[in-house]
């Protein structure tokens, strides 16, 4: 199955769903919306710049680099051309009240030759463009989403054809409901009641256990669980931004990851105040380690995620994070990230929490985020402060 007329349509429609709920105010016309895919992704996109201008907005229509222009990128760019911005780039980063990035990967493994500091050094260039958007958002000012479309190399590295890989698509993001906008909607509400649920326990902590993990969150003050804020289609994951500081044990990620062209799978990391004090790997432990060393805040934990089994359909590995940190199969997943956090977890005014109330607060901070996935049968439990403890999730569902 490949995506058709009816599915692009539908997919239109769910994005521009998603990129208002992504905001704290609806766009208004006159708005600007930064379009942003890749190349295999142009039959989603055309349809979305024409539903833009339909609704008064100004799409601004950015491609990204091809696969031979990114390898040539890292392979003979030099270092001011590796941290170079476009004349103009944070004009419009400053502009912008919205963005669709769209990604369509025609190739996962292209970068795996390149020297990982290399690929850092670009990251951290690019850190203060996205502080903008940060800042925006924290102001109710911005808002994004993304999505995917299907590449052969996706399908490939998934172990699927290209109709079965399409198949999931439409399948998680229920492009084939009469109504998919209404669908989401109804998704909507029932994660936020489980987001009220999860906010009046008021637990201090979480202790997670699997095979092979056995690891505790402290939550830290003022957090609050958030998710399905419409920044990715599909989304059904909770999380929250914890206290970096009190993260303590062992984390596995029984799913593979591929990230700037590396994959890395069969990861343990083993946590000690809040750092990690060992990393490895069954692939790719070297990659691994170049990234926990990006910068000082890549060692900590940036987010701790759950997803419930019963709204996610995703029941393969997809060789993509937006979809892998999202699976629901048989028992759901929880995803731990490391590097930066999100301060949509912070319970407060977000536009009153200044930076050095964020690094008090233990937010963590890094150009980084990188999403581990783990898909085992899990057994998650909420710690109080007067001791007591309670079960939230299992099996593969929140418990209420």
């Amino acid at each position: 199955m490949m995506l058709t007329e009816k599915h692009l349509d539908a997919y239109a429609l769910v994005m521009l769903w998603a990129l208002d709920t992504a905001r704290a105010r609806k766009l208004r016309k006159g708005d600007v919306v930064l379009l942003q895919f890749d190349p295999a992704a142009l039959g989603l996109a055309e349809k979305l710049y024409r539903a833009l201008l339909e609704h008064g907005l100004q799409p601004v229509v950015r491609w990204n680099p091809t696969v031979d222009m990114e390898q040539a990128f890292y392979a003979i760019g030099r270092d001011r051309q590796l941290v170079f911005h476009p004349p103009g780039t944070k004009e419009l980063m400053q502009a912008l009240s919205g963005a669709i990035h769209l990604r369509a990967p025609e190739s996962l493994t292209h970068l795996r030759q390149v020297a990982p500091d290399r690929i850092s050094k670009a990251i951290l260039a690019r850190k203060p463009l996205r502080d903008i958007l940060d800042h925006r958002e924290q102001k109710g000012l911005f808002g994004w989403t993304l999505a995917i479309c299907p590449t052969l190399e996706m399908a490939q590295a998934a172990g699927m054809d290209m109709d079965e890989y399409a198949g999931q698509i439409v399948n998680a993001c229920y492009l084939e409901a009469d109504d998919p906008v209404g669908r989401w909607r109804e998704i909507f509400q029932s994660v936020n009641r489980i987001k009220r649920w999860l906010n009046r326990l008021k637990s201090t902590a979480l202790r997670v256990e699997s095979a092979g993990m056995d690891l505790e969150v402290s939550l830290g003050e003022q957090r609050r669980w958030v998710g399905l804020s419409g920044h990715n289609i599909p989304s059904f994951e909770i999380f929250c931004s914890p206290d970096w500081r009190g993260v303590r044990g062992v984390y596995f990620a029984d799913q593979p990851s591929y990230r700037n062209g590396n994959l890395v799978q069969g990861i343990r990391l083993e946590f000690a105040n809040g750092k990690v004090v060992s990393a490895t790997a069954e692939v790719g432990e070297a990659f691994l380690r170049s990234q926990i060393a990006m910068d000082p805040g890549a060692a900590g934990v940036g987010e701790f995620s759950l997803t419930d089994k019963r709204f996610s359909r995703i029941n393969k590995f997809m060789a993509n994070t937006l979809y892998d940190e999202n699976f629901g199969g048989e028992f759901g997943n929880c995803h731990l990230a490391l590097g930066s956090s999100y301060v949509e977890s912070f319970s407060g005014r977000v536009s009153e929490l200044s930076p050095r109330r964020k690094r008090a607060l233990g937010f963590n901070e890094s150009a980084l985020h990188w999403d581990l996935v783990n898909t085992q049968d899990k057994l998650v439990t909420a710690l109080f402060a007067s001791g007591k403890s309670r079960v939230i999730y299992e099996q593969g569902a929140f418990c209420c």
